[in-house]
């Protein structure tokens, strides 16, 4: 039995600049952090020639390519295994959430079948394998930030260059920086589930358009990204939040469905409430609002949005990426 998991993220500033149609024209430059939830794969050696599977449905199949799963599937290619072998996912938050799922399970499942090969691989392998299988095989439209913070964790900068290479460097920040960073943000579940291809779909379209304003827009959520960098990196908290505001005025323009009259709402709500500022999660549409409150404020932002049905998610970031956290593999 082989145990794997990978943390999902937050994305703290430049988000959607890893998009293709975006980055591989200007480059990308975004600011993520691993949080303390999880995505685990198990792997275990099955005594039947067939596969299983298990993860929100169960699938036996004879062979490979009688898979649903895409993803399973195309991992399963990929790490050449055709048969004999139990996998099953479980995850600690929802999908379709924009904290990353599916990449971050992508990842987790990458490092568990190199482990039942008996392979040892890099975070950058596992980053890159995973980009290829989702991006390349499967034609997702999505960029390359979750694969990556998911594989290698932390608090990290990472610089997406137009020809489709990653720089990956740690943000820096401070231990005392980090939590209280952890304390200012205020992370709550709106409730609603989308996938993200839906958003980001729309969101490349309006990308490509040469004369629209969405890369105008995108263009000031990579400069803000680079000013997060440097504000986490000086320890200026307290600027970090005025600039969430900002953020999320330009990335609710970049399409049409990113969000929607219940969630602006939802969002309004939360600054009157005293939230300096704010924005949802990934591609948008729903899942995860993360806002900048100061302790003072928090309990009457946490009160006004819970009214509104609103759930807190209490978090803490992760210093680590993927990893096998229990290896009882036999040969």
């Amino acid at each position: 039995m082989i145990v794997s998991r990978a943390p999902l993220r937050f994305s703290l500033g430049g988000g959607g600049s890893d998009l293709p149609a975006y980055c591989r024209q200007h480059g990308g430059f975004v600011v993520s952090a691993a949080i303390d939830k999880y995505v685990y794969v198990t792997a275990n050696r099955r005594f039947y020639r067939d596969i299983r599977l298990a993860y929100s449905k169960t699938e036996i199949v004879s062979a490979r390519e009688d898979i649903q799963h895409p993803i399973f599937r195309e991992a399963l290619r990929l790490m050449a295994i055709e048969s004999g072998i139990e996998l099953t996912s479980v995850a600690e938050l929802p999908a379709n959430s924009g904290l990353g799922s599916s990449s971050t399970f992508t990842v987790a499942l990458l490092n568990a079948l190199h482990t039942y090969r008996r392979e040892f691989v890099s975070s950058r392998q596992l980053a890159d394998e995973a980009c290829q299988l989702e991006i390349e095989r499967l034609g997702e439209p999505i960029g390359k930030q979750d694969q990556y913070i998911a594989a290698f964790g932390g608090m990290t900068a990472l610089t997406f260059a137009r020809d489709g290479g990653v720089h990956v460097e740690p943000v820096g920040a401070g231990d005392e920086v980090i939590e209280e960073l952890e304390s200012s943000l205020l992370v709550l579940y709106s409730g609603v589930e989308r996938p993200a291809r839906a958003v980001l779909g729309e969101q490349g379209r309006e990308l490509s358009r040469p004369d629209g304003g969405a890369v105008a827009g995108m263009h000031r959520i990579k400069e803000l990204g680079h000013r997060v960098y440097e504000l986490l990196r000086a320890g200026k908290i307290d600027e970090y939040g005025e600039l969430l505001h900002e953020h999320w005025t330009n990335k609710r323009k970049q399409a049409a469905n990113m969000t929607d009259p219940a969630l602006d709402e939802h969002y309004e709500a939360a600054r009157r409430a005293g939230a300096i500022g704010g924005k949802l999660m990934g591609a948008g549409g729903g899942g995860f609002f993360m806002f900048y409150v100061r302790p003072g404020d928090r309990r009457r932002v946490i009160d006004a949005m819970s009214a509104r049905g609103l759930r807190v998610l209490r978090f803490r970031f992760d210093p680590d990426g993927a990893r096998i956290v229990a290896n009882l593999h036999r040969s």
